[in-house]
């Protein structure tokens, strides 16, 4: 796994009426610190945002309805996996929290139709000054449909 990535499983807590599922807690160790929480939705299946990266931002993203595909690139120089590819795949049925380091290119697509992405930050998004890279879906040979295993 990339250097600095986690792929945190969560758990569901069930009841009668319904379940909780805890995202990020400011105990857990791979939290860094908090800036902005936000809803990204993809209307329909095969969407893909992808590719960018951050110097300073950290992300921690959770799939909150439906399921997501995502591939991060390790593109920091002085780290042990630089070039490195991952892919995940998250859902509501599959909860987990992936937390992505500063200098990892990271993308998405959504596998449903409706899918929804909570995503917590830990700065303050700069609209007049992003701290992002970005490259285009098809950079780094990135294969973006679906694997049959």
């Amino acid at each position: 796994m990339i250097e600095g990535v986690a792929l945190v499983p969560l758990v569901a807590r069930v009841d009668d009426r319904g379940y909780l599922i805890e995202i990020l807690r400011a105990s857990d160790t791979h939290f860094t610190k908090f800036g902005q929480v936000y809803l990204v939705g993809n209307l329909v299946r095969g969407t893909i945002r992808a590719w960018h990266k951050h110097e300073i931002l950290w992300d921690f993203f959770f799939i909150s309805h439906g399921s997501a595909k995502f591939a991060l690139r390790d593109d920091r120089k002085e780290s042990a996996t630089h070039g490195e590819i991952n892919s995940f795949v998250i859902s509501e049925r599959n909860p987990a929290l992936l937390v992505v380091p500063p200098g990892v290119f990271h993308g998405w697509m959504s596998l449903e139709d409706d899918t929804q992405l909570i995503s917590t930050a830990s700065d303050v998004y700069n609209r007049e000054k992003p701290d992002e890279v970005r490259v285009p879906p098809d950079s780094f040979g990135y294969d973006w449909s679906i694997q049959f295993k």
